[in-house]
Formats: C-alpha cells, structure tokens, sequence
C-alpha cells in the first residue's frame, strides 16, 4: 500500500505544481514507477528528483517526465520517438498517452533492463532500440513528438528535427555540462520551458566492455 500512497502523492504534487494533462497524471497514477529504479533506491522512487541506475544514467524526475509529455501536445494516436530510453519509465508513460513508441537507448545492458519493465507493466506498444539515439529512426518517420532525455549542447541533432512531422514538436534539453533549459521545438521556433539537469547527449555507442 505504502507505494500505491505514495504514487497518488506524486500526482497531487504534479497537479499542484501545474501539471494539468489528465493523460499524463492518469498514466502516472497507474505506473508503478518503484519497477524502473534499481531494487535499493524503490523507497525513493516518488520523490521528485533524478535517480541513479547505473552506466552513468539517471531516471528523470516525475516532474520533468511529466512536463515534457504534456509539452509535446500531441494527440491520442501519435507515434512518438524518445531519445535515452534509460529505465524505460519515460517511454512507459510516453505510451500511456500515445499510439505507438520508438525509444532509443545506446547502452545495451539498460535497453535490456527497460524493455522487461515495460514488459511487467504491460506496455506493449513500445519498440526499445539499441543504437545511436542522434540519428534518429528514419525507418519509423515522421514522429508526431520527439522526446531527448539527454542534455545537446547547442541545438537537437539535425536529424532528429528532420523526422518530426509536420506542426510536430521536439522537446530537448539544451545548455553545458549538466545543467541547461528545456526547449521546445516547433515549426522552426523554439521556446524555453524550465531550467533542468540531464546527463550530456553522447552520439555514438559505448565501447564494449
């Protein structure tokens, strides 16, 4: 019971700091988030703060995984495209709210990790990838929203924008180290959404160990 009171904690906090899409607190209500952090850190699993799980990566605060699905704006029926899938708990929602998922992880070992926790949770409409999440899935274009959990330096990479659909939008951390400003890209404007902190974007895939 302490996790169920706990998740519906999470949301009120949400709703309270302006989150307001009934999509995205519906699916965050019934995600059992404690299934994507590593067994030793499930007690902190709804606070609203990054997580380690490993390889270097973290998984998102509950708020920033709220506001970059409500952001994108897109519809029921979208097909939508996630940059670093890491736990796999943003794509979960992500498919909560849409049709269709692709998500993109370089690091193999947490691509495994994430698809069986989308798994245990019955999220059946999302394809996780191994790969290098800068170029995209030009197999799977366009995307009606583009999510990057990963901090670009200047600008998303070009070949992400180049997949969005038309009207589409593409949410990207952008700034120095780890710390920088959510942007949201659309039709050739960006507008600044929240300060944040994310791991840097790395093109390319790590060296095997």
């Amino acid at each position: 019971m302490s996790a169920e009171r706990d998740r519906a904690l999470m949301v009120e906090r949400l709703r309270a700091d302006g989150i307001d899409d009934p999509r995205v607190l519906c699916a965050m209500r019934g995600l059992p988030r404690e299934l994507f952090v590593p067994a030793g850190l499930a007690a902190m699993a709804y606070q609203d703060e990054p997580l380690d799980i490993g390889l270097g990566q973290t998984i998102s605060s509950p708020m920033i995984v709220a506001l970059s699905t409500a952001a994108l704006g897109a519809r029921a029926d979208a097909h939508v495209l996630e940059i670093g899938t890491g736990s796999g708990y943003g794509a979960a929602v992500l498919s909560r709210c849409h049709r269709s998922v692709v998500t993109i992880e370089r690091h193999a070992e947490l691509a495994e990790r994430a698809w069986a926790s989308l798994a245990m949770t019955g999220c059946t409409n999302v394809e996780v990838r191994t790969g290098d999440g800068s170029l995209g899935a030009p197999d799977r274009a366009p995307f009606d929203g583009i999510v990057v959990t990963a901090m670009a330096d200047t600008e998303p990479p070009p070949a992400l924008l180049d997949q969005l659909a038309p009207g589409a939008a593409l949410l990207c951390p952008v700034g120095h180290g780890q710390e920088g400003v959510l942007v949201r890209y659309r039709d050739g404007r960006a507008e600044e959404l929240a300060e944040v902190v994310f791991v840097p974007l790395v093109s390319g895939l790590p060296a095997r160990r």
